[in-house]
């Protein structure tokens, strides 16, 4: 109920803020007397678009701390802390970045990379993967989220989520306006948009959004696939790589918040069109064919 109510009052206030910026910079008023303002549009949905992608990349880390309750080790307290740190500085010298951040969480087993840039990039493990899987596996998942922070991606899926969002927000109102503009009476044209629009934008933002989320699932597949093989790359084998998924497969892992499905070791979705993650099935055969 904590992570459910947070990430609702964040979302909630990501949106507040956003319309008041659309309102003070005066792009929300793109219905006007003549009709349709697309450029106005346009930058209203930008902005909802990418403000709300940005806004979430740059609140990510202290978010993920607060719905998982990571904590993050600042000084380790025995030996499989220190092994975290260790393992984490030396694969992120070899991938060339800034030592992220370390933090455990109590959980089923997964794992999760996030932060704004590479300079402020946390890389978090939970107990239960800690528990149930080897060494070497555990380095190998540490290994695939470096491989992330390396990568950009939460840059990467926050900007093809901007566009997707702009995109929806854009063409739902378009197609809102012209609906309206079909149901309406004769005298009607002074009255401003009729409910007619309001109810299009409410069904357009659902029906596109759907097709949105089938894109950017796409996309955070193949991110997937390179984060496995940059794993490979830094342990310098992707035996390692491939017994992690192969454990994966075999055991129960945890959903993280909505926040953070998208970066964890495994996920998954009801359709593999919406999955944010391939199968270990699948990832298994790209690292053996590799």
């Amino acid at each position: 109920m904590k992570r459910i109510l947070l990430f609702l009052a964040t979302n909630l206030a990501i949106m507040l803020v956003l319309g008041i910026t659309a309102s003070l910079l005066g792009v929300d008023r793109y219905l006007t007397a003549k009709g349709l303002n697309l450029g106005a549009l346009l930058v209203f949905a930008g902005l909802m678009g990418f403000g709300g992608a940005f806004i979430s990349l740059w609140l990510s880390k202290p978010i993920a701390k607060w719905t998982t309750g990571a904590r993050v080790i600042a000084q380790p307290a025995n030996a499989t802390e220190r092994w975290l740190l260790d393992t984490v500085a030396k694969q992120a010298g070899r991938a060339g970045i800034p030592m992220p951040e370390v933090a455990i969480y109590e959980g089923a087993p997964n794992a999760f990379a996030t932060g704004a840039t590479k300079n402020a990039s946390l890389v978090a493990v939970s107990t239960g993967l800690l528990q149930s899987m080897t060494h070497d596996e555990v380095e190998a998942v540490l290994a695939h989220e470096v491989a992330h922070v390396a990568n950009g991606d939460m840059v990467t899926l926050t900007l093809i989520q901007g566009v997707v969002n702009t995109f929806v927000i854009f063409l739902a109102r378009v197609v809102a306006y012209f609906v309206d503009q079909f149901l309406r009476r004769d005298g009607d044209e002074a009255r401003g948009p009729g409910i007619a629009f309001t109810i299009t934008s409410v069904v357009c933002d659902l029906l596109f959004g759907l097709v949105a989320s089938i894109i950017v699932a796409w996309f955070s597949r193949k991110r997937e696939y390179r984060a496995d093989r940059g794993a490979a790359q830094i342990m310098g084998t992707p035996r390692p790589m491939i017994a992690a998924l192969q454990r994966l497969n075999g055991i129960a892992h945890a959903d993280l918040p909505k926040n953070l499905a998208a970066s964890g070791i495994a996920g998954g979705g009801v359709l593999a069109l919406f999955s944010s993650h391939p199968s270990c099935e699948d990832r298994i055969a790209a690292l053996q064919h590799a």
